[in-house]
């Protein structure tokens, strides 16, 4: 027996550290990491090094717990200007583009499997959520510095549509069992009112505890050590405490995440590197788990449909699904593809998968088979496709700051107060003799091991250590102080344009230097104004806008959206790729709009207005309108 239990963790911690070490190959190569994991627990079980285990209740028991950790670190590390930025696109794909993937998904599954109608849609509403852990992973990997806009609506999507998915899956399964045993019925009022219920006392229950959670903190002075452990904790209890009041524990942890890390909790640079270990050991467990849970030698009896289900997916329900839903929304074209594109399925399709097998259905191994390959699919086809993608789109911009040697402290006995330790870098601002401000002051200077005073250190110099002791919600005014230029080659140069605009000079001094063509009333505006005004008034950083023989380039917005610095290019933009779907329902207003401007001109004898005839060519080219082109052409100096 004693054996046996060594035995057990011998085994346990080498599949982790196995799974820990493949994080290496991983960012060398930009490799799937969770496929890594996949391939590792598959490689382990049954068919593979022979480990034996089937029990899909601890399967399920096991990444449930692991999912609840990573979506309370998802939430607590989701700020609230990326929720303002992308509430309304990503909760539109969230719920609607959910319920829309299993729809389509679903039909396509009734004609390529042995499933029933019901079978075929639980199947798609196992696979309609995305993987967030995936997602993210690899732009971290392949060092990708998306848009901002783009990033948000992937990141809160990806973090609050996997409760739809769960109560999707879970009541199919239900009205599958009740099928089986007529005696019982489930109306659809049962369903809508059962599904209001579930959202309703999980975003209930998720708020109060997320409010539980950062009052307990600040009250309770426990050790350091301790706390991180406290708040995980309080979080499980949040997830356990929703689910027991038939609410979505899900949803209710990645809210309570979500307020406790946009509060002035105490002590969240420690919180943060806690939550983001766990929550890598919880995505390294819950891939093992489901790897071994796994029978690979049952998969080639499906293999061929289920791959074609995962490309389906793939190309066609998520796509359209996405289309439809951000339709409102006006976003780029190359935007909308990108996040149509970028719908890797991971740890929580499988996860779901399990169900039909705990319910007992006819054909819940099969289901549960598909679901596996559907999402080897996904990590294969797009998790190495996502990088070239991005650039090839022109999604990808120069970073704000270049790089930055700092180290965060929290203080004991200062709850809102941080210790900051910046090296000083060779060519940042501070490097080439730019003043700090007088509220950060440094308290202490370390040149060449040798410490001093602020006062006495003279010029800062490279490989200065400077410790400043400032509140935790400080500007970053101070990274870009001491990072060094972001600009480091001639393509940022060119990115950034020639030389810098006030945004608060008269557009008409544009007009008379450079003949852009504006009319009186755009003359009128400040250039920055005119801008944003041409930016359907939300202007983001490194979005470009064609005036005549000039491009004007955002080069940074502060918190409120309005724009502090701008760019002039006198050289034309790279084009990006052509994106020839996609439409938003605003293109397509303007489309109709200028088609029967043409069509009364052409009656009337008139020449065509410029700006129509404009618009409809770029359509007609499946390249964007004017007002929304600068949006389109984000960052196409890399692309």
């Amino acid at each position: 027996m004693e054996n046996a239990i060594y035995l057990v963790t011998l085994v346990g911690t080498g599949l982790v550290v196995a799974a820990a070490f493949s994080s290496l190959i991983a960012f060398r190569f930009g490799a799937p990491l969770l496929l890594l994991f996949l391939c590792i627990g598959l490689a382990s079980g049954a068919d593979g090094l022979g480990i034996q285990f089937d029990n899909a209740r601890v399967a399920y028991f096991i990444g449930s717990l692991a999912l609840a950790v990573i979506l309370f670190d998802s939430g607590f590390g989701t700020p609230l200007k990326a929720l303002r930025q992308a509430a309304g696109p990503a909760v539109s794909l969230a719920t609607v583009g959910v319920v829309m993937t299993t729809g389509l998904f679903g039909v396509a599954a009734y004609y390529l499997l042995d499933l029933d109608w019901l079978e075929s849609f639980l199947l798609g509403a196992s696979v309609a959520s995305t993987d967030a852990a995936a997602v993210f992973f690899l732009l971290r990997a392949g060092e990708i510095n998306l848009r901002e806009r783009v990033r948000s609506v992937l990141e809160v999507e990806s973090g609050s549509n996997d409760p739809i998915a769960i109560f999707l899956t879970i009541t199919l399964v239900e009205v599958i069992a009740i099928g089986a045993h007529p005696e019982t019925k489930m109306l659809a009022t049962d369903l809508v009112l059962g599904f209001l219920i579930n959202m309703g006392l999980g975003a209930l229950i998720g708020v109060l505890g997320g409010l539980g959670i950062v009052r307990l903190v600040e009250r309770l002075q426990l050790d350091a050590g301790l706390l991180p452990i406290f708040v995980l904790t309080l979080s499980l209890m949040v997830f356990a405490a929703a689910g027991a009041a038939g609410g979505s524990g899900f949803l209710a942890v990645y809210i309570a995440g979500m307020i406790a890390g946009n509060s002035d909790i105490r002590a969240v640079t420690i919180l943060k590197r806690f939550q983001d270990g766990m929550s890598w050991l919880a995505q390294i467990i819950m891939f093992l788990v489901l790897g071994l849970f796994a029978t690979p030698s049952q998969f080639p009896e499906i293999l061929l449909p289920a791959v074609g289900l995962g490309l389906i997916l793939i190309f066609v329900a998520r796509p359209v699904a996405v289309w439809l839903c951000l339709m409102p929304f006006r976003l780029p074209r190359p935007e909308v593809a990108f996040v149509s594109w970028v719908g890797l399925r991971g740890a929580v399709s499988i996860l779901l998968a399990i169900t039909p097998v705990l319910g007992g259905l006819e054909h819940g191994r099969l289901i549960f088979n598909a679901a596996f390959i559907i999402v080897l699919v996904s990590l294969v086809v797009q998790g190495w496709t996502i990088g070239p993608l991005a650039r090839r789109l022109g999604l990808i911009v120069p970073a704000r700051i270049g790089p930055l040697d700092k180290v965060e402290l929290e203080l004991p006995g200062s709850a809102h107060h941080e210790l900051l330790a910046y090296r000083v870098v060779a060519g940042s601002p501070v490097a080439r003799g730019e003043r700090i401000p007088r509220w950060a002051r440094p308290s202490l200077v370390v040149r060449d091991g040798r410490s001093m005073r602020f006062p006495e250190r003279g010029r800062l110099q490279a490989g200065d250590n400077v410790y400043i002791f400032v509140p935790d919600r400080y500007p970053r005014l101070l990274d870009r102080l001491f990072a060094s230029r972001a600009v480091v080659d001639p393509e940022d140069a060119d990115f950034f344009g020639a030389f810098a605009v006030d945004p608060a000079r008269p557009a008409e001094e544009l007009e008379a230097a450079y003949g852009t063509g504006l009319d009186e009333e755009d003359r009128k505006l400040a250039v920055g104004e005119l801008v944003a005004q041409r930016l359907d008034g939300k202007p983001e950083y490194a979005d470009r806008v064609s005036l005549g023989p000039v491009e004007l380039i955002v080069r940074d917005v502060d918190d409120k959206g309005r724009i502090t610095s701008l760019g002039l290019s006198f050289e034309p933009t790279a084009p990006v790729a052509r994106v020839p779907v996609f439409l938003s329902a605003g293109e397509l207003w303007d489309a109709v709009r200028d088609l029967v401007r043409r069509w009364r001109g052409s009656a009337k004898g008139a020449p065509e207005p410029a700006a129509a005839g404009t618009a409809a060519a770029a359509l007609d080219e499946g390249s964007s309108p004017p007002e929304t082109d600068a949006h389109a052409q984000g960052a196409s100096g890399n692309a």
